[in-house]
């Protein structure tokens, strides 16, 4: 299949009040593990890469390996950029074929932001490509980008309302206790400010930070209307301690087809898992109506 807009799949999660699991991808492995975990899991499937990805391995690349993924393995995929503030990437991601762009504006003023991203909307719309954006700002540190604990905010319904309103969105990423990267302590979601958000916004919302929140949080975070988590740590620490495991049992392996592919069914077993948290799993062929 060719890549597709995740909107139709996003769409159809909210209305069966599953989720739709979205990861980040960082080289080939990667991209076979989540395509390959989705298609034993008949799960559509969004991946994403933030602009320090794509400033390693080069926007043609990636775009081009997972259009690739996409025709071998018979789900619905769409390639997504994540947290990116260039609209000039924004537009780059998009020649190349992204299918879904995140434009991140939060270090700006509030009318700022607003005009930055309608400025996104109305091009990516012309092209076709959802667009998602965020309200409040999530602490941690992801590629490059760190927002200080003290300088986390959550989101404000009142404000989710008319930032939808006023920019045009499709999805809206919302703060509501996640992080980025690895958490001290057991993170603990506001769960009472979603179902606010939830009844002010109708369009699907989205849950950064996922990694490391436990699987009953986010149970109850989609069942009060999150309809896509994202995933990215959990995918580098599998991947990172196959490879260390591979090396510590033989110090001397050179063969990266061998440590590479113990990497990649590691982080295959994790990508089928929030698949299933998720409850997307058969949700390609519904879609497709089979």
């Amino acid at each position: 299949m060719s890549l597709i807009n995740p909107l139709s799949f996003i769409r159809k999660a909210q209305e069966k009040g599953v989720a739709i699991a979205a990861f980040n991808v960082h080289n080939m492995e990667t991209i076979q593990a989540v395509v390959e975990g989705a298609a034993e899991e008949r799960a559509p499937v969004i991946i994403q890469t933030t602009p320090g990805t794509l400033k390693h391995a080069g926007i043609p690349f990636v775009a081009a390996c997972v259009k690739e993924a996409a025709k071998i393995y018979d789900v619905p995929v769409a390639l997504h950029v994540d947290h990116c503030p260039s609209y000039k990437m924004i537009v780059q991601c998009i020649q190349n074929g992204y299918t879904s762009v995140m434009i991140d504006g939060a270090e700006l003023p509030y009318q700022e932001n607003v005009a930055l991203v309608k400025k996104v909307v109305e091009m990516a719309h012309f092209a076709g490509v959802a667009v998602e954006g965020e309200l409040g700002r999530i602490g941690g540190t992801e590629d490059d980008m760190t927002v200080d604990e003290r300088e986390a905010t959550f989101t404000v319904p009142e404000e989710a309302k008319d930032f939808v309103e006023a920019t045009g969105i499709d999805t809206l990423a919302i703060a509501i206790g996640t992080a980025h990267g690895v958490y001290k302590g057991e993170p603990k979601l506001d769960f009472e400010r979603l179902s606010a958000i939830r009844n002010l916004v109708d369009l699907p919302l989205v849950l950064h930070g996922a990694s490391g929140v436990p699987d009953d949080s986010i149970k109850e975070a989609v069942k009060r209307g999150i309809c896509k988590i994202n995933i990215a740590t959990e995918l580098k620490l599998p991947m990172a301690q196959a490879i260390q495991e591979c090396f510590r049992s033989n110090p001397k392996e050179n063969d990266p087809r061998k440590y590479m592919g113990a990497a990649k069914e590691a982080v295959k077993e994790v990508v089928r898992e929030k698949i299933r948290l998720c409850s997307c799993s058969g949700l390609a062929d519904e879609i497709r109506g089979v």
